[in-house]
């Protein structure tokens, strides 16, 4: 997949011309928020899992960590992370463009609720130069397989 298939995607819900493509890097958070000119703790970051033998990701304000003991307790796993590869061959996009839209069956998006005290946050869009922004409402509307929100992180404060 790429920012194509993203663009695509996003055509039915005629948003596809709000991607940003930048001309530098937005792989990673610090990255992404340089290049879309907000603090990192906007970033919604794409962190993605391995549970019974399936891909799911956990999408978090830039500035949050999952918190093993939540994740076991919701998931009834302990956390593992993918691998590159897998994340490529199982989500679809490759790491540093990870988002939760164009993905491949059965990937499963959880939303963790260190982004509902922002106006909007911005994703990637399926390459490692490329975010969307979108409120919270929009980011649960258009993720592929949402099961909602949740408290999955540690780390992030209340205030902005």
């Amino acid at each position: 997949m790429s920012i194509a298939a993203v663009r695509d995607y996003f055509k039915q819900f005629n948003m596809e011309d709000k991607i940003l493509e930048f001309p530098v890097s937005s792989a990673t958070v610090e990255l992404a928020a340089q290049a879309a000119g907000v603090i990192p703790d906007r970033i919604a970051k794409s962190l993605s899992f391995k549970v019974d033998d399936k891909a799911i990701l956990i999408i978090t304000a830039g500035d949050a960590k999952v918190d093993n003991s939540k994740f076991k307790q919701f998931f009834h796993t302990k956390a593992k992370m993918l691998s590159a590869d897998e994340v490529t061959d199982l989500v679809g996009h490759a790491v540093g463009g990870v988002c939760p839209f164009a993905l491949k069956d059965g990937v499963e998006v959880y939303l963790d609720r260190s982004m509902q005290r922002f106006d909007t946050v911005f994703p990637a869009a399926g390459s490692a130069n490329s975010a969307i922004e979108l409120t919270c409402q929009q980011l649960e509307q258009f993720s592929c397989h949402c099961k909602g929100w949740g408290d999955f992180c540690k780390g992030w404060q209340e205030e902005v």
